[in-house]
């Protein structure tokens, strides 16, 4: 269930009358327990509650319907049971009917309310379905509700009218809501006089069966476009005179309203019922874009953006530093008076804008702000000096186009009404402005200049209305010389393998133009470009959201060569963390911010979450593109390793056609059945069967064993079908394969050596890198690396936590999984020079760990490397290793993963540097 339906059952729950033995069961059901979960403890099969009429559900809630007048006595009981430390218990909750208590035993925080209310504290309880809760949920239940009722109008409309449904009449019907939102909100703000005026009219006047709806509704909307004086010459009835003039392009244009049944009447008039004057315009409007949209639908109420995360973009972009100068200025009144000027010529672009999320935020933030210095300066009845339409953005769906403008609509009435009074807000609200600054179109495509001039100079007025000109025209009249610019958003992030045609076309628009190896960024990337191009013509910073990708492996190279070749650099970065949303079970991807300036003059900032998810922050003289303090290189794939540790390959393809690859049973056979030398049967590994100890074999033969094996009936019948698969081959170099029909179509090994194994990709969840060393005789797959008798002190570096933070970084991830290089990661792996007492000392390390291991034989590495059971002697061998290995390159151990990674890039950036001037040297001499 999403967080709109858990809402809606909560809320017809408290509806019912109250019964006392259903009641716990019930209430699971709301949040998503299934009816073989609820039978289960109805049976109390699964209720291990030791309090009477109590329900236990493990690691859920322990709940109790009660006596009149006993709930603070059984919720009490619940607290003290026994049972709820082995049932991992996080809630309890008590009722008699009549009123409900409610703890979570995590944080603490109580709820009390009658019976009949509690529904608007569902939010407290989403855990319980498995959704992580936030403030703003839970503070602000009306949001959740306002969007399940429009979705269930919405739903209930089309049903009615299929034609709405068509891309011609789409966009009618999202404006339609957008009107029906402005007329909820305006009758709960005394925007319409009188309280509720919108909602009774319509009660009164359209018809039970709903059939006359339309016509009242389209009135009501023909009204707000004429003014008082013109509504009698118009034909207009009486009734309609109360309502106000809006204009601002909401009632312009068409009046269609799409036909109304009954059920959709009585949703409509529900909807009305909600108290609209508490709408929160940060989150509401990307909850109700996905009203529209048919694919969001079934999440709604999943994919909005938590305010604080948002602040994690804007305030080190610029709101801190209006903090700051309102706190030098003081009282000063001159100096405040300085800091409003310049707020005033702040605008912030959204390129990626949505429902306006980011755009709103800034805007509150502003003027609560811009509220202190009225305040200080004793000027609190003061006009406020930022313009909305400062606030601009891009987005590709029309219906969050449309909310987007509301939201910051909505968002300027309640900052007036909150900072000026409801009198003063009222008075200036309506009619509404009519310019247009939010464009609908593909941010990749538009010309960002014409949409977000640098300045006012020579802008013509293009659009004339705020919801009704076509949705392409942007450009407004704008005076602004010496503004500030900031770009900001969460563009989205698509990874090349997940891409549609459209986007790859829209990455190569940008693109293309300037590198070939295009086609593997994250279309986020696009933002990037674009806000680059858009700084070589003004000053400005831009800050996104972006996945942790483009700050990772080879789109390093590709992105940021062409950032840092337009100047710009990086200004302040978030590194790794998950952005969130309200998902079951906290789905959300990892994340980093990133906001790039030409101006190389302000301060650098590192930002990182700590263990207890405190943010730190780091003053750095530069943030390369690893996002990590230290030099301003890019590391890019080697041949070879820059210092002296052994040279590192793949492991060897078969391209046989499944002919010399066996399982343990088929090996077996071909021994014991076949009299297949034991000699040409060798086992074979890689990434999978090195990880989980998965037994496979392989028929390995050299050139000058041919002959003799080909003497076996069963090894000739196996050589002659992959003679004919090869021969087959459309490609050439298979083809040519064919008269090795012995040996694997990639052989990088002899047979007789020892190998140290590295998977090609592995588990992020681990603390190391997995890594073995395998007996001569064993053969490395091609999904794996190898170091053919390498010595073991080799081992020792890739087991180590700073070989692992450096494969992370450089190397990037497939999927979430950690993708290891031989080219980009061990050959640039910056090593100081070992001596041979360093070299010694980590042979023994590594003997260690492989001691460790044996221990707990036939434990594989995934067992092993579990992070929750990893056996103590193994944890203490890789420390050992670490301690070792960290105090050749500094005398001590590092602090953080941070501290590796700023040694590690200060070392690469020396011994690349090096390396080049070597290069050069030798060319010069030869």
């Amino acid at each position: 269930m999403n967080v709109v339906e858990i809402e809606a059952a909560v809320s017809e729950l408290a509806l019912q009358p109250f019964d006392k033995e259903e009641f716990p069961f019930a209430f699971l059901k709301a949040f998503g327990n299934k009816e073989t979960t609820i039978n289960r403890l109805r049976k109390g099969e699964t209720n291990a509650s030791d309090v009477a009429g109590g329900v236990l559900q493990r690691n859920n809630i322990h709940l109790a319907a009660c006596a009149p007048g006993t709930v603070s006595a059984t919720l009490r009981a619940l607290r003290e049971s026994p049972k709820n430390a082995a049932a991992k218990t996080k809630f309890i909750l008590a009722t008699d009917g009549q009123t409900l208590e409610a703890e979570d035993l995590t944080s603490g925080e109580t709820i009390a309310s009658g019976y009949s209310d509690f529904a608007q504290h569902f939010g407290f309880f989403l855990p319980l379905a498995g959704i992580s809760t936030v403030k703003e949920i839970k503070n602000n239940p009306i949001d959740v509700r306002a969007t399940g009722r429009l979705n269930k109008l919405y739903v209930e409309l089309l049903k009615d009218n299929p034609e709405w449904a068509t891309e011609a009449r789409r966009h009618d019907l999202n404006h339609f809501m957008a009107r029906l939102i402005f007329c909820f909100f305006a009758e709960d703000t005394d925007i319409f006089p009188g309280g509720e005026m919108f909602t009774r009219t319509v009660e009164q006047m359209a018809e039970r069966e709903g059939g006359n709806t339309h016509e009242v509704l389209g009135t009501l909307f023909r009204a707000m476009n004429i003014k008082h004086s013109e509504r009698t010459s118009a034909g207009l009835p009486r009734w309609i005179n109360e309502f106000p003039y809006v204009n601002g392009g909401l009632f312009s244009g068409n009046t269609d309203v799409p036909r109304f049944s009954r059920m959709a009447r009585a949703y409509l008039l529900h909807a009305g019922q909600l108290n609209w004057a508490q709408i929160n315009p940060d989150i509401f409007g990307s909850m109700i874009q996905a009203v529209a949209d048919e694919e969001e639908r079934g999440a709604l109420g999943m994919h909005y953006t938590s305010v604080p995360n948002i602040l994690k973009v804007l305030n080190p972009l610029f709101l801190d530093d209006l903090r700051a100068q309102l706190e030098a200025a003081g009282s000063n009144p001159r100096l405040l008076l300085n800091l409003r000027k310049r707020m005033a010529k702040i605008r912030v672009f959204d390129p990626a804008c949505g429902s306006g999320n980011f755009l709103v935020i800034a805007y509150k933030e502003m003027r609560a702000i811009e509220a202190d210095i009225n305040r200080r300066r004793d000027e609190p009845d003061l006009h406020t000096a930022i313009p909305l339409n400062n606030f601009r953005g891009i987005e590709l769906r029309d219906f969050a186009v449309e909310i987007a403008r509301l939201a910051l609509v909505i968002a300027e009435y309640q900052c007036d009404a909150l900072y000026r009074g409801q009198r003063l807000a009222l008075v200036e609200f309506l009619p509404l402005d009519a310019k247009n600054w939010i464009t609908c179109g593909n941010a990749l495509q538009l010309d960002w200049l014409s949409v977000f001039p640098p300045t006012g100079s020579g802008v013509r007025l293009v659009s004339d209305d705020l919801f009704q000109t076509p949705l392409d025209q942007a450009e407004i009249d704008f005076e602004n010389e010496g503004g500030e610019t900031y770009i900001c958003g969460n563009p989205p992030y698509r990874g090349s393998q997940w891409q549609t045609e459209e986007q790859k076309f829209d990455l190569k628009a940008v693109f293309e133009p300037r590198t070939k190896s295009w086609k593997s960024l994250d279309y986020v990337s696009g933002w990037f470009m674009k806000a680059a191009d858009y700084g070589t013509k003004t000053e400005t910073v831009a800050a996104f959201v972006a996945t942790n990708s483009i700050c990772q492996g080879r789109q390093v190279d590709t992105l940021w060569s062409l950032m840092f070749l337009l100047g710009h650099e990086i200004v302040f970065a978030y590194s790794s963390f998950k952005w969130a949303n309200l998902a079951t079970y906290n789905a959300g991807v990892t994340v980093v911010i990133v906001a790039i300036s030409n101006n190389p003059n302000r301060t650098r900032r590192l930002f990182s979450e700590t263990d207890n998810a405190d943010t730190s922050v780091k003053i750095v003289d530069t943030i390369n593109a690893y996002l990590v303090p230290g030099p301003n290189v890019i590391v890019r794939p080697i041949s070879r390793p820059m210092n002296d540790m052994a040279e590192m390959s793949f492991g060897n393809m078969a391209n046989d056609g499944g002919q010399l690859l066996l399982d343990v049973d088929q090996a077996r056979a071909a021994v014991m059945d076949h009299s297949v030398p034991a000699a040409f049967i060798r086992p074979f590994l890689g990434s999978q069967e090195f990880i989980r100890g998965i037994e496979r074999r392989c028929v390995w033969v050299t050139d000058d064993q041919y002959e003799s094996a080909n003497e076996n009936e069963w090894l000739r019948a196996r050589f002659k079908a992959v003679q004919e698969q090869r021969a087959a081959s459309d490609r050439k170099t298979t083809k040519d394969l064919a008269q090795f029909p012995h040996r694997f179509g990639e052989v990088r090994q002899k047979g007789d050596e020892t190998a140290i194994i590295v998977p090609g990709v592995s588990s992020e969840s681990r603390e190391y890198l997995p890594v073995g060393y395998l007996p001569p005789g064993t053969i490395v797959s091609n999904l794996a690396f190898a170091l053919y008798d390498a010595p073991l002190w080799n081992m020792a570096l890739i087991a180590s936590r700073l070989h692992l933070v450096w494969i992370a970084t450089v190397c990037g991830k497939l999927e979430t999984r950690y993708r290891y290089s031989n080219t980009l990661g061990w050959n640039t792996f910056p090593v100081p020079v070992l001596t041979e007492q360093n070299k010694a000392d980590l042979t023994r390390c590594a003997e260690d760990i492989l001691l460790a291991r044996e221990a707990h034989f036939p434990a594989t590495i995934a067992d092993l490397y579990d992070p929750d059971q990893m056996p103590e002697n193994l944890r203490h061998a890789h420390e050992r290793n670490d301690e070792v290995l960290e105090r050749i390159y500094i005398g001590r151990r590092f602090r953080n993963d941070t501290e590796r990674l700023e040694k590690l890039f200060d070392l690469y950036a020396k011994m690349a540097g090096a390396r080049t001037t070597i290069k050069k040297t030798r060319k010069t001499v030869s």
